[in-house]
């Protein structure tokens, strides 16, 4: 049998247990601290035993950690901080340097001076063979650099001592080229030095542009002193053997002398300095070209600057030999060369690829830049006609996209060629209706591009269907969808263009309007053949702003009034109405239907200048309202906007005859509201009576309430009397909740009112201490009646509580 202990005592068992593990850990760590001091040091150990079972800091301190929380690692390593030691120490030594040669130079003989720049160079030189040796490889960098910073100061202090016959530019020529040679034969002989190849590479862009501005000081020549400096750098930087130090600093001098160059030939081609520029623009796209050809990685980010440069030297070469008007356009040919080459000319595909993008930037900038701005000042009269050469560069550039296979080139050529077709009118210098008929063209024929562009059929690729059902009717999932809805855009905005040019003529905008109507029109018939899609709905709505639009137009050239111009407006949406009866269920109906439900509400806008106008205007808009309402699918919003156009057109009517009385506006309203409301009891008898005639009482009743409690007098309470006593015994015979209050409450508060000047004077004659008394007698009254529910519920709890 076992003996199982209870769980008190289970538990002071547990608790002495863990008393003696804590006494002994304690003693271990004490042990543990007093052999790490015998075995390190004896004041590590007395440290230690003296601490005893201390914490984490102390322990690791003990254990020849640093003093971290827990003997976690420092902030740094410690090859971090020899570095940081070094770098500080060469630096201090380099500013000692230089305020020694600069400040304290003088105070020396000639003997002292070249003692010192002796001794401390070649020491400095030298250390670092010994250093290397040793294998202290960072302190020879230290020291190596600031022997390097020493020989820069004695090229200066030689300078300050001795009488050279040479200028400042051509001794910095000499002196940074038998620096940058010194240096680049230090940095070979001593190999393990990583910084003087570097600096000898940075040093050697400095002797050729000063030799150059020395001999000759034009700015170009010393541009092209940086660009064959440049071309040193590219073979550098292009060279395999060498160390990745100097290919960098190679490359990073190429960036910088070749920039230079660029920036000073670009200045001097902008003011036109001849052809020079455009030689050295073409030889530094040459050199970029080759960098891109050699270069192991970056080929499409070097060739793009590349094509850049090579497109600019030629057309500034191009351009001094350009007719007048034609300068700018003299950019072109080089761009679509160097598009040519690129796709034909057998380079590499990233160095291809950075090519194309370069002549596809300046095409870019020659439309967007140029053309685009001389073309919308021609169109809109801000400017003279448009010029032929950017005609010429639109339809060029338009032409050379539609040769690409890609939907970008493709959508490129669209809107250009769009551009060019629309600028030609106001090239060729045509009337007013010839250039209406050219527009009017254009519009025809993107029209007929966006109801079938085959484009798609001759290399763009057509992406596959998105899985996961059917993709919504707008979303794009073909390239052919793209280029149709670009295709319908450019279409709208060629009519915007015509439409604002045949402003100015009355009979030209009814013209151009009335001809967007049948043009939109027929592209929205011939695009609803092909299945529902969005741009016939974006078409058929520009149709019926189009027909509103002439509509508008043609009343401006009758010379019509605002109301009267309302009026006519309101043809739009009787005649939206009609096709959307006739296109029923389709999409395309709702966006018709909704452009003309706009065009009725400018055309109320216009009416509201002449009240007898509005009202007709107001009534109509209402039969159109009720006819669309005749369809179920529109019976909703229909029925309801019919309702109020009609109450609003019997109320404009009756204030333009001058009727103030309020039953008058309300009673048209609330007699058919109560039909419509027996009619919905009679069809649905488990409707509610406060929806059937709810509305109708209010708006029947309550407006005559307020008027008998504002104005007073006495045919009007004896009528309306009668009406709520007939409305309540109604409501009681036929047991409707609604008719029995509403009525009710109306026939109280008419009561009231009739009663009221009566109760005021029998309340006047009553002593004054009646009205308090009763008003207390009322309230004990209430209280009493609340006392005794509250007893009620008090004993039904106490029930509740025996019942359980």
């Amino acid at each position: 049998m076992v003996n199982v202990p209870s769980p008190h005592e289970e538990l002071a068992l547990l608790d002495r247990e863990l008393a003696w593990l804590d006494t002994r850990r304690t003693h271990l760590l004490a042990r543990r601290a007093w052999l790490l001091g015998v075995v390190r040091g004896p004041m590590v150990g007395a440290m230690a035993e003296a601490a005893g079972p201390v914490a984490g800091p102390a322990r690791a301190w003990a254990a020849g950690g640093p003093p971290g929380a827990g003997g976690g690692g420092g902030e740094t390593s410690p090859r971090g901080v020899r570095d940081v030691l070094l770098t500080l120490g060469g630096v201090l030594l380099a500013v000692a340097a230089v305020a020694f040669t600069v400040v304290g130079w003088g105070r020396l003989g000639v003997g002292g001076r070249t003692a010192v720049l002796a001794v401390v160079t070649a020491g400095a030189l030298g250390s670092p063979v010994l250093l290397l040796r040793r294998g202290l490889r960072a302190t020879a960098e230290a020291v190596g650099a600031v022997g390097l910073v020493l020989t820069v100061l004695d090229a200066y202090a030689l300078r300050q001592v001795t009488d050279l016959e040479v200028g400042a530019l051509g001794y910095a020529a000499a002196a940074s080229a038998v620096l940058a040679a010194g240096w680049a034969g230090y940095g070979a002989a001593l190999g393990a030095l990583r910084a003087p190849l570097p600096a000898a590479v940075a040093a050697a862009q400095l002797p050729l542009p000063l030799f150059a501005a020395t001999v000759d000081p034009r700015p170009l020549t010393v541009a092209w002193a940086l660009l064959t400096t440049a071309a040193v750098n590219t073979g550098l930087a292009l060279a395999g053997r060498l160390p990745m130090a100097v290919r960098v600093a190679a490359c990073a001098g190429a960036c910088a002398t070749g920039g230079w160059a660029v920036l000073l030939a670009g200045g001097y081609a902008v003011v036109g300095a001849g052809a020079e520029p455009g030689a050295l623009l073409l030889a530094a796209g040459g050199l970029a070209l080759a960098g891109a050809w050699r270069a192991l990685w970056g080929r499409t980010g070097w060739a793009v600057p590349a094509g850049v440069l090579l497109v600019a030297g030629a057309g500034v070469l191009l351009r001094l030999v350009a007719p007048q008007g034609w300068a700018v356009a003299a950019w072109l040919p080089p761009a679509l060369a160097l598009a040519a080459v690129a796709v034909r000319g057998g380079l590499p595909r990233a160095v291809a690829r950075g090519l194309c993008w370069a002549a596809a930037g300046v095409q870019a900038l020659l439309v967007g830049v140029w053309a685009l701005p001389l073309v919308a000042a021609g169109l809109t009269g801000l400017g003279a006609q448009v010029p032929w050469a950017a005609v010429a560069v639109l339809v060029t550039v338009a032409a050379a996209a539609a040769v690409g296979r890609s939907l970008e080139t493709r959508l490129g050529a669209l809107a250009v060629g769009w551009l060019a077709l629309v600028a030609l009118p106001s090239a060729a210098g045509l009337s007013l209706w010839a250039a209406l008929a050219g527009w009017l063209g254009v519009v025809a024929v993107f029209l007929a591009g966006a109801v079938r562009p085959g484009w798609p059929r001759y290399g763009v690729r057509v992406e596959e269907p998105v899985p996961g059902g059917a993709a919504p009717w707008w979303a794009p999932r073909t390239p052919e969808w793209v280029l149709g809805t670009a295709a319908l855009a450019l279409a709208v905005g060629a009519a915007l263009v015509a439409v604002w040019a045949a402003v100015p003529s009355q009979v030209g905008a009814v013209v151009a309007l009335t001809a967007l109507t049948a043009l939109t029109g027929l592209f929205a018939g011939a695009a609803m053949l092909q299945g529902p899609g969005g741009r016939q709905s974006v078409a058929a709505g520009v149709a019926v702003l189009a027909a509103a639009g002439a509509v508008a137009a043609g009343a401006r050239a009758a010379e019509l009034p605002a109301h009267l111009t309302g009026l006519a407006l309101l043809l739009v949406p009787a005649a939206t109405a009609g096709v959307g009866a006739l296109l029923r269920r389709r999409p395309v109906a709702v966006v018709v239907e909704a452009v003309g439900a706009g065009v009725a509400v400018v055309a109320l806008g216009c009416a509201a200048t002449e009240g007898a106008a509005l009202a007709l205007a107001l009534g109509l808009a209402g039969v159109v309202a009720a006819a669309t309402a005749v369809r179920p699918e529109r019976r909703p919003v229909a029925g309801y906007a019919a309702a109020a156009l009609l109450v609003a057109a019997v109320w404009v009517r009756l204030a333009v005859w001058g009727v103030s009385v309020p039953e008058a506006y309300t009673l048209p309203v609330a007699v058919p509201a109560l039909a419509v409301g027996a009619l919905r009891r009679r069809r649905d008898p488990a409707a509610s009576s406060w929806a059937a005639y709810g509305p109708g009482l209010a708006l029947g009743l309550l407006p005559g309430l307020v008027a008998v409690w504002g104005e007073g007098g006495a045919l009007r309470p004896l009528l309306l009397g009668a009406a709520t006593l007939a409305v309540t015994l109604a409501g009681a015979r036929l047991r409707l909740v609604a008719p029995l209050v509403l009525g009710g409450a109306v026939l109280a508060l008419t009561a009231l009112h009739e009663l009221a000047p009566y109760v005021v004077q029998a309340v006047g004659v009553l002593p004054r201490w009646v009205p308090p008394a009763l008003a207390g007698a009322l309230l004990l009254a209430v209280g009493a009646t609340y006392e005794r529910r509250l007893g009620e519920v008090r004993r039904m709890r106490q029930a509740l509580r025996r019942m359980g």
